[in-house]
């Protein structure tokens, strides 16, 4: 599915990859470049609490001021100044296109293995509507359970240099025996992933993305880095209403049947317990059979719910409104939920 020399499928979650795959190739106390959590990286690419910024030196990069996408002139000279052992690519709230070339070509004249984290676009690279990383990067890991729809776990596929490396490093060197009904599940699901329809699902998940995106927009919304290629986008709530936080927007949206997190938008001037953004994926409703018009529904719910916040009645409207579009479009149509 993805071209890989070599896969290991025991990981039972995202990080526990990355863990995995950071002791198959560094040594603790090793600089790696891995992207700013403010920026959009995830807590395993260097954050100070998690064990990756515990064991290793991470120097991070980010995103323009300009168009707040990779900044990869500031990505390269960290690079060629810092002479990392490892670059990390991919996110976890970033909503463009990732290029591995680029990447790979920085990594070569730094002297850098390259790292690719695709945990959130798993699916949209089986489905062929993101850039495959295999062939760039030394190592990929991801999860199986966002955009590829499978069971909770993750991944590593690697080239055949490092193959023993990660098998050793996730047993015995971090996992037990493995979950085999996890192992199997994901089986199922790459089976699911290699399948014509499921190209057509992933690229609805874009399509609806887009749509939605460009309604929030309508409604007053600042998407970061102007929209979204992907399956999410990142929405900066201070155009729409500066007063509003990313942890009051969860909390009202929770209480009106919709499920988002808060999120820092880039050099957020909030702390990362509040943020000034929210972070918003299209995978679910889009296996629920949802389409652009929907996600023009979504958008309205969206911004009546916070724009009347503090009216209890008006958030209970806009839950039952978004139940009622659930009900409308149920994920699984053929299944009988009296059984």
């Amino acid at each position: 599915m993805f071209g890989a020399d070599h896969a290991n499928v025991q990981p039972h979650a995202g990080a526990i990859a990355n863990m995995g795959a950071y002791q198959a190739v560094i040594e603790p106390g090793d600089t790696v470049l891995g992207m700013s959590l403010d920026h959009g990286g995830h807590l395993t690419h260097g954050s100070p609490v998690n064990f990756s910024g515990l064991q290793y030196r991470f120097v991070s990069y980010g995103v323009t001021a300009s168009d707040e996408r990779i900044d990869l002139d500031q990505l390269r000279d960290l690079a060629l100044a810092e002479r990392p052992k490892l670059i990390v690519a991919g996110a976890t709230a970033y909503p463009r296109l990732i290029q591995p070339e680029p990447l790979r070509e920085i990594a070569d004249e730094s002297g850098a293995l390259l790292m690719f984290d695709a945990a959130h676009i798993a699916g949209l690279i089986a489905g062929g509507v993101h850039p495959n990383p295999t062939q760039f990067a030394d190592i990929v890991t991801f999860t199986t359970h966002k955009t590829l729809r499978g069971p909770r776990g993750g991944a590593i596929i690697c080239r055949s240099d490092y193959a023993k490396a990660v098998d050793k490093a996730m047993f015995p060197g971090i996992q037990g025996g493995p979950l085999d009904h996890a192992v199997a599940a994901k089986a199922v699901a790459f089976a699911e992933a290699a399948t014509p329809e499921f190209a057509e699902y992933a690229a609805r998940i874009v399509d609806n993305s887009r749509a939605l995106a460009a309604a929030l927009a309508g409604h007053g919304f600042r998407l970061v880095s102007g929209g979204t290629d992907n399956h999410l986008m990142l929405v900066d709530l201070r155009t729409f209403d500066p007063d509003l936080t990313g942890k009051e927007a969860q909390a009202t949206l929770d209480a009106a049947g919709i499920s988002l997190n808060k999120n820092t938008v880039p050099d957020d001037p909030r702390s990362p317990f509040v943020t000034s953004g929210v972070r918003i994926g299209t995978p679910a409703v889009t296996t629920q059979g949802m389409d652009a018009d929907d996600m023009a529904t979504i958008a309205d719910l969206i911004s009546r719910a916070l724009r009347n916040r503090s009216d209890d009645a008006a958030v209970a409207a806009v839950r039952a409104d978004a139940a009622a579009l659930c009900a409308a479009k149920p994920p699984y149509p053929g299944l009988d939920t009296e059984d």
